[in-house]
């Protein structure tokens, strides 16, 4: 099965959360355990809780909240194709999810000047403009 083990051995939470893809690092995994920001069938789990397939895991990373349904283990970290395999996030999670994307998106500010290289007089002028500061004298 490549860098997989067998699909069903139970594993580590921490480290399928890395090896899933779903946190960058195992320590950040095992943090977000101990944190109390991941669930396994609706309960809060240390990052030693083994957890087999068909279990249903809950990760809150910031303001997403992610939940999924284990469709493999592995203890190691294979590719993101593989990783995909691993999981497959619940339509009510996706959705939530690609909401509150779109709502960042559209409450993102706007740029207040194109930053290629160094700014302008008349760059300067819009941004004190906007910054509400009092317009410079030159001397």
């Amino acid at each position: 099965m490549g860098p997989m083990e067998d699909r069903s051995t139970p594993v580590r939470v921490d480290r399928w959360l890395w090896a899933a893809r779903l946190v960058k690092t195992r320590t950040l995994g095992s943090d977000a355990a101990r944190g109390g920001r991941v669930q396994v069938n609706g309960t809060t789990v240390r990052p030693s809780k083994e957890i087999r397939v068909g279990d249903r895991v809950e990760l809150t990373t910031g303001p997403v909240r992610r939940t999924v349904i284990v469709l493999g283990t592995a203890g190691r970290r294979g590719s993101a194709t593989v990783a995909a395999t691993l999981y497959e996030e619940t339509a009510e999670s996706r959705e939530a999810r690609e909401r509150l994307a779109e709502e960042r998106r559209l409450s993102a500010p706007e740029p207040i000047a194109d930053l290629r290289g160094r700014p302008t007089k008349r760059d300067r002028r819009r941004f004190e403009q906007t910054s509400g500061r009092p317009p410079r004298r030159d001397r």
